[in-house]
């Protein structure tokens, strides 16, 4: 049985297992995985592991795939499987199950796995039956289908060595677009459309016909974090981020037409719809809970539905477009004093990553420093940046940006995280140094969960529970054997990641902030 999952995650496209594995089952999987082609990973925690096979996954379009033993090893992946149905990626939880047998005695480390999942899991199996590959094929087609999301798979080391036939592959459904009347109609009436784009646009037929539409409509593109990339921020029909909040309010404000292509009512914030032009809903499905009806709708394949209207062009004018633009990222600039401003962190890294010869992806973590990082972080691709948004778990970047640097060596990873969020995952700095990875982590340190912070003070309560005693994370890191380097100047912050870009292999940059400015930004970014 073994032989016949990993034939069916070769067939998808799987290269990857990430986890921590047990005694059973998953030692036979470990064992004939480089027989397909696969590699297993290492990973210190199982949560932080779900998150590497998450982000292995969107930068794949395949399954990512976590092993965990029993029992501990299932409730230490929950975090990772909540992100991976949030963030829609296909996820596969790959634990170690009890048989029948085991159950009539052992009660050590038994609890209900199956239950334990079954709210952030689209599906569970146990692949025990007659027809076993076709139960694993079943499985892994429903991680991939719309909502994308996580599945689980309990294997005890019985049904692995089982022998069982892989289960031929499956033809995919060609692409339809959908009828596109009221749709076209709504269309053909704008003269000043906004194109939003999210989540689901972040795949490369969808991006790339949301690019050909934006252009032959002339008119601004907003993306959602997840969506950063599917049109380059230095295009000049890019307009910024768009995050439900008020940032974007004059952009979005001034349409005539809402245009949302491939955005998941999760990936906004909570707070109400204010705007009133009419809105046309691209997207792979209906959504049940959204926060504006549309008044017309194609669901189904992007690309297709994309295909299937002819837009004309808007009376948008670049230059409009390019204050809107302008005076957004004005908004997010730092208004603290002293130390290395957030924005600048972000930006330095990059012009040094280049000055380097280096293109390296971005994966943020949860945090007021995500506020800079999403912002000014440069995008020409689709997922060149990394972010958990629908669940917006803190220990994401470090865990995404490992898997991005071994996804593509040639391009490594740099992983934009708080101290808050660091602590939570600081041990794959130990898998990062064991596999050599090319990622640069700098860490926004200023000895708080600064988000929180900002809330607690607009509450006007008093400071507590939201600050830590200080950490000097570059000691920190070399004690993983990864090379750590100390900043709190523009001068020696340069100087670091001139030193952080040259290693052959993982280091990290500990920046000391000061938060006094991030106040402000929320203020800008949300209202």
């Amino acid at each position: 049985m073994a032989e016949a999952l990993l034939a069916a995650l070769a067939q998808r496209g799987t290269r990857r297992i990430w986890g921590v594995p047990g005694g059973g089952s998953s030692l036979d999987v470990i064992a004939a995985a480089p027989r397909f082609g696969i590699e297993f990973i290492l990973a210190r925690q199982e949560a932080n592991a779900a998150m590497m096979a998450l982000a292995d996954a969107e930068l794949t379009g395949a399954p990512g795939v976590v092993m965990t033993t029993k029992g501990p090893g299932v409730s230490n992946a929950a975090n990772g499987l909540a992100c991976a149905m949030l963030e829609r990626a296909p996820l596969l939880l790959l634990a170690d199950g009890f048989t029948p047998a085991q159950l009539a005695y052992v009660t050590h480390q038994v609890f209900d796995q199956q239950a334990a999942t079954a709210a952030i899991a689209k599906g569970y199996a146990r692949a025990e039956g007659d027809s076993p590959a076709e139960e694993i094929g079943a499985l892994l087609d429903l991680a991939l289908a719309a909502p994308r999301g996580a599945v689980h798979l309990d294997l005890t080391g019985q049904a692995a060595r089982r022998i069982a036939l892989p289960a031929a592959p499956r033809a995919g459904a060609a692409a339809a677009a959908p009828p596109i009347g009221d749709a076209a109609a709504l269309l053909a009436q704008a003269r000043r459309p906004v194109i939003l784009a999210g989540v689901e646009a972040a795949e490369p037929a969808a991006a790339a016909a949301l690019r050909s539409m934006a252009e032959a409509l002339g008119c601004p593109v907003l993306v959602t974090y997840k969506a950063k990339g599917v049109l380059p921020d230095a295009h000049p029909l890019y307009a910024g981020l768009f995050t439900g909040g008020s940032l974007e309010a004059p952009c979005v404000g001034a349409a005539d037409l809402i245009i949302q292509i491939g955005l998941d009512p999760v990936e906004l914030i909570l707070q109400p719809w204010r705007y009133s032009a009419p809105i046309l809903d691209v997207a792979l499905r209906p959504h049940p809970v959204r926060y504006a009806q549309p008044k017309a709708a194609l669901h189904g394949d992007l690309a297709a539905s994309l295909a299937a209207l002819r837009p004309q062009p808007s009376e948008w004018r670049d230059a409009e477009i390019a204050t809107l633009r302008a005076d957004a990222l004005a908004a997010l600039e730092w208004k603290g004093q002293g130390g290395v401003s957030p924005p600048d962190i972000v930006r330095l890294a990059q012009q040094e990553a280049r000055a380097a010869g280096h293109s390296p992806r971005a994966a943020v973590d949860a945090g007021a420093h995500m506020f800079s990082a999403t912002a000014f972080w440069q995008c020409e691709q689709p997922r060149d940046l990394l972010i958990s948004n629908g669940l917006a778990s803190m220990g994401f970047a470090l865990p995404a940006a490992l898997a991005a640097a071994l996804h593509d060596p040639a391009r490594g990873a740099i992983a934009f995280t708080g101290d808050g969020g660091l602590m939570m995952c600081v041990g794959e700095l130990a898998t990062a140094a064991q596999t050599g990875a090319k990622l640069v982590t700098v860490v926004f340190n200023d000895s708080a969960l600064s988000l929180i912070d900002i809330k607690q003070q607009q509450r006007q309560l008093a400071p507590a529970g939201v600050a830590f005693t200080p950490t000097n994370f570059a000691q920190v890191a070399e004690g993983f054997g990864v090379r750590g380097f100390h900043a709190d100047t523009p001068e020696t912050y340069r100087a670091a990641l001139r030193a952080a870009f040259a290693v052959d292999g993982p280091s990290l940059v500990d920046v000391q902030v000061n938060p006094a400015g991030y106040p402000a930004q929320l203020q800008a970014m949300r209202g």
